[in-house]
């Protein structure tokens, strides 16, 4: 992850121009699967001073892969005429001084603890037991792994699994339905409750923020005629996240 500030200095004559350029150009940033999310600032000793920051699956996905897609074309195409006020444009890494999702939630052995429960009412589940009646012993311990990923722990899914594109392969043709998703989710919060996952709200709306996201996801590369082929790097979820829907 990576975290790119621009600062502008804006002609006071201008600001509402530039703000509402700002506000079009948001839509082609939600659209960029490289975008994880980003904010506009105005400064409140010294209005004219404003500050973007954009938080970047990685530096090189911005540099090479946004600015060579449509998304950037559009983008630029809103925020051109600013370009002459910019002050300072650079990236940064963030310095960890808060634990990740998966730190807090107990790492890998309490993930894995999570999904062994949960898979075994899967299997009791007269909506969801039919769907995973073939399931691999193995299955819980590779969602764990993904969860584990997305959640800031090792890249483990992504090395061994095949990452963003390996998950969407085993959902290709699945179809699942509305009912089923929801079902899942239910489950999953009920094991997490369980197996004694962290119960503050912090985390707890984290987690049910990814589960909400990432089955709406599954269901959409599970739908007939899903485009399943795409480039999308893996999803990271921190404290707060907030993702538009649908995701590009």
């Amino acid at each position: 992850m990576t975290v790119e500030y621009v600062r502008y200095a804006i002609d006071p004559d201008r600001a509402e121009e530039f703000e509402r350029a700002f506000a079009r150009a948001a839509t082609p940033l939600r659209q960029s699967p490289y975008c994880r999310t980003f904010d506009l600032s105005r400064c409140v000793e010294e209005p004219s001073s404003y500050v973007l920051r954009i938080v970047w699956t990685s530096a090189d996905d911005h540099l090479e892969k946004f600015r060579r897609s449509p998304q950037f074309r559009q983008f630029f195409g809103e925020v051109r005429g600013f370009v002459d006020s910019m002050t300072e444009m650079r990236h940064y890494e963030p310095v960890p001084v808060m634990p990740s999702l998966y730190d807090w939630a107990g790492g890998g052995p309490a993930l894995e603890r999570l999904f062994e429960v949960f898979y075994a009412k899967v299997a009791d589940d007269d909506v969801l037991g039919p769907v995973f009646a073939e399931m691999s012993p193995d299955h819980p311990k590779h969602v764990a792994a993904w969860i584990g990923e997305v959640f800031g722990g090792p890249a483990a899914y992504s090395t061994r699994r095949g990452g963003h594109r390996g998950m969407v392969r085993h959902h290709v043709g699945r179809r699942i339905t509305e009912r089923q998703r929801r079902r899942w989710s239910g489950l999953l919060l009920d094991a997490a409750d369980e197996v004694g996952l962290p119960d503050d709200p912090e985390f707890r709306s984290a987690f049910a923020a990814y589960v909400e996201w990432g089955t709406r996801l599954a269901v959409s590369f599970s739908s007939a005629g899903a485009e399943t082929d795409v480039a999308e790097p893996m999803p990271r979820w921190g404290w707060g996240e907030v993702r538009p829907w649908p995701p590009a």
